[in-house]
C-alpha cells in the first residue's frame, strides 16, 4: 500500500495510474481504451509484473552492491534475496511468481560464463514453475516467458553482433552507449520472434506493430522501472521525498503511452494470423534454421563492410523513421468510417437461474454454452438473436439450470455437435436424431468456429472417464466437474467457469478480459486469487431474479469490489452483451 501511494505522489492520474502497472503489476486503474492501445502495440507485458521487471531490478542492484565490494556470488545471492521481497511486495501471484523465477534465472543466465550454465538456469526455472504448478506449462504465460527467454539465449548475441557489425570480442570494445542500446533492441528483436509463433497460435493474431513500438520504447523502459521502483522503495519512509523522481518518471510514461497510442490505433497494428500446432513446429524451425545461419554469417563476415560511422547513422534513420512512422498514425486526419461490424458478439442470455452464453463470430455458425433451465425460452431468445444454425450446443454439466432447455435447442434447430462431458442417455439419443454429432471432451480440447477458439481448461480426462453403469456423480462433484472454457478471439478473451467454483477448480487462465462468475455468484473462497492471476476487466454474474439461494453473495460481490473488477448481473441489468471488434470491445446492457 505504502509503495502504490509512493508512485501516486506528484503524478498526473493517467501516469500513475500506468505506473502502479508498470512497477508493480496493479491495472486494476487503467482505462480500457489505454489497455487496448498497449495490447494492439504490444506493449501489453508493460502492464503486468514480468521477468523483465525482475531482471531490471537485479540490475538496479548491481551497481550499489559493486560499490561494496562483494563477490560475484555474493551479489548474485543479495539479488536473489532481493527478488525474494520484491514478489510478494507485488502480490505474489501465479504470474508474479513465474516472473520471480524466470528473472532469478536469466540473472544467473547473465552471470553465467558459459552458454551451458545459462541453458542449466532456463531449464531449472521452467522446473521449478513446474513444481509450484505442475499445470503451469499449459498457461499461455508460462509458454511465452520460456519461449522469450530462450529466444534471448539463442539469438540476442548474434543481433548485437550485427547491429554492432562486429564479431563478440570487438562487439565489447564498442563505446557504453551504443553497446547499450544494441544490447536492448537485440533483447527486444529476440524476445519478439521467439514469442510470435505462439502469439499466433493462442489469439489468432499477430501485432505488426510489436517491434517498432517496443523498440521506441526501449530507452525509457529502464528509467521508468527504475524510477518507479526506487520510489516506492523510498515510499516505506513517511515524508520520503518521491515527487522528484515521479516528475522525471511521469515525462518518461508519457511517451511510453504516447508509442502505445500512436502505433497501437494504427490500422495495421494487428495481422491476423492463425497458426496450427503443426505450423507453430514449423515457424519455430524456419527461426532456428535462420538463426543458425545468421550466427555463421557473422561469425565470417567479423569486420562487416559498412563503416561504424555510416552504421550509426543508418540506426538513426531506423529510429526516427519508426516515430515519423507513429506520428503519422497518430495525428494524421482519417476519413470518417461508417462503425465496424463486430468481429464477436457475446450474449449472456437472461434466462433467470441459470446459464445460457451464445458466441457468434463473424463469418461463422454460432456457438451455445448452455441452455438455461427448462421454460426460459432459449429458442424465442435464439430466434430473436437470428439464429437459424449452431456449430456447436456445449453443455458444461448435467443439471437443469444449465442442460433443461437443451431438447428444445436441438428441436429447434440444426445443430452441428453437442458437446459434453457428462449427459443423460436421452440427451444423447435426442442429439443422435437431431442429426448432432455428440462430442465428449475434456482438457485439453479445443472448439473452433471460424475465427473463434474454446479452449477447454477443465475437467482432465481422467476425471471424466466413467463406465457406462458407474453410479453418477452426487451435485457438488458434477459442479466441479463442470466444463470450463476458454473462448478467445483476436485478442479478446472470456473465461466461461460454468458451475465451477475456483476454491475446487485449479485454473490458470493467465490474462482476461471478461470473466463469467461461476455458479451465479455463490460463495468462493478461491475467488480472489482467480482474480489476481486472470486480472479481469469485467465480470458477469448470470443469476435469476429472485432466486432461493441468495445468488450473488455478498462475499463475491465484495472481493469483486475490493479487486476493482466492474458487475455486470442479468437479474438487475438484463441480457448482457459484449460486441468485439478490430478496435475493442465493448458492453451492452438490458439487450432484448
Amino acid at each position: 500500500d505504502r509503495a502504490e501511494a509512493a508512485l501516486e505522489r506528484g503524478m498526473p492520474e493517467q501516469e500513475a495510474a500506468l505506473a502502479r502497472g508498470f512497477v508493480l503489476g496493479q491495472d486494476d486503474r487503467i482505462d480500457a481504451e489505454t489497455v487496448n492501445d498497449f495490447k494492439r502495440s504490444g506493449l501489453a507485458h508493460l502492464l503486468a509484473v514480468s521477468g523483465q521487471n525482475v531482471v531490471l531490478l537485479g540490475l538496479l542492484a548491481v551497481p550499489l552492491l559493486a560499490a561494496l565490494n562483494l563477490s560475484l556470488r555474493a551479489r548474485l545471492v543479495c539479488i536473489l534475496v532481493l527478488i525474494g521481497v520484491y514478489v510478494p511486495v507485488t502480490g505474489a501471484g501465479a504470474s508474479i511468481q513465474r516472473a520471480g523465477v524466470m528473472g532469478a534465472a536469466g540473472i544467473a543466465a547473465a552471470l553465467a560464463g558459459r552458454p551451458r550454465s545459462r541453458w542449466y538456469a532456463l531449464l531449472l526455472a521452467a522446473f521449478a514453475t513446474l513444481v509450484i504448478n505442475p499445470r503451469a506449462d499449459a498457461d499461455v504465460g508460462w509458454q511465452l516467458s520460456f519461449a522469450a527467454v530462450a529466444g534471448i539465449l539463442l539469438w540476442a548475441h548474434t543481433i548485437r553482433d550485427l547491429l554492432l557489425g562486429a564479431h563478440a570480442g570487438k562487439a565489447r570494445d564498442a563505446g557504453p552507449l551504443r553497446r547499450a542500446l544494441a544490447e536492448g533492441a537485440a533483447l527486444t528483436v529476440a524476445a519478439t520472434l521467439a514469442t510470435a509463433p505462439l502469439m499466433s497460435h493462442h489469439f489468432g493474431a499477430l501485432s505488426a506493430a510489436a517491434l517498432p513500438a517496443n523498440l521506441l520504447a526501449l530507452p525509457a523502459v529502464a528509467p521508468v522501472m527504475w524510477l518507479g521502483m526506487l520510489a516506492a522503495m523510498l515510499g516505506q519512509a513517511p515524508g520520503a521525498p518521491v515527487e522528484p523522481l515521479n516528475a522525471v518518471c511521469a515525462l518518461l510514461i508519457a511517451y511510453v503511452d504516447w508509442v502505445a497510442h500512436a502505433l497501437g490505433s494504427a490500422r495495421w497494428a494487428q495481422a491476423r494470423i492463425d497458426l496450427s500446432l503443426g505450423g507453430v513446429v514449423i515457424a519455430y524451425g524456419v527461426l532456428l534454421a535462420a538463426g543458425l545461419g545468421a550466427s555463421r554469417w557473422a561469425r565470417r563476415r567479423s569486420a562487416l563492410a559498412i563503416k561504424p560511422r555510416r552504421r550509426i547513422v543508418a540506426a538513426l534513420a531506423a529510429v526516427v523513421l519508426c516515430a515519423v512512422l507513429a506520428a503519422a498514425a497518430a495525428g494524421s486526419p482519417h476519413p470518417a468510417a461508417p462503425p465496424q461490424p463486430p468481429e464477436l458478439e457475446v450474449s449472456v442470455l437472461d434466462v433467470g437461474q441459470g446459464d445460457a452464453i451464445l458466441l457468434e463470430p463473424a463469418g461463422a455458425d454460432p456457438i451455445l454454452v448452455d441452455t438455461g433451465p427448462p421454460g426460459a425460452g432459449i429458442a424465442e431468445l435464439l430466434e430473436d438473436e437470428g439464429v437459424e444454425r449452431l456449430a456447436a450446443l456445449l453443455i458444461t454439466h448435467d443439471q437443469l439450470d444449465h442442460a433443461g432447455g437443451a431438447l428444445e435447442v436441438l428441436r429447434s434447430l440444426p445443430v452441428a455437435a453437442l458437446a459434453y462431458a457428462t449427459a443423460t442417455p436421452e440427451l444423447l439419443s435426442a442429439a443422435r436424431g437431431a442429426g448432432a454429432r455428440p462430442v465428449r471432451i475434456a482438457a485439453p480440447r479445443r472448439i473452433r468456429s471460424g475465427a473463434l477458439r474454446l479452449d477447454v481448461l477443465w475437467p482432465p480426462r481422467q476425471l471424466v472417464r466413467r463406465s457406462p453403469g458407474e453410479r453418477p456423480p452426487d451435485a457438488e462433484e458434477v459442479n466441479d466437474l463442470s466444463i470450463v472454457t476458454l473462448a478467445h478471439l483476436d485478442g479478446f478473451s472470456i473465461l466461461l467457469t460454468a458451475d465451477a467454483e475456483a476454491e475446487s477448480v485449479p485454473l490458470e487462465p493467465g490474462p482476461i478480459d471478461v470473466l463469467k462468475i461461476s455458479h451465479h455468484g455463490s460463495e468462493d473462497a478461491g475467488l480472489g486469487a482467480l482474480l489476481d492471476r486472470s486480472m479481469p476487466r469485467l465480470a458477469v454474474i448470470s443469476v435469476g431474479d429472485p432466486n432461493p439461494y441468495g445468488h450473488p453473495a455478498p462475499s463475491t460481490l465484495a472481493e469483486l469490489h475490493r479487486h476493482g473488477v466492474p458487475v455486470t448481473r442479468t437479474d438487475l441489468d438484463g441480457q448482457v452483451e459484449i460486441d468485439v471488434t478490430e478496435g475493442g470491445w465493448t458492453v451492452r446492457t438490458g439487450v432484448g
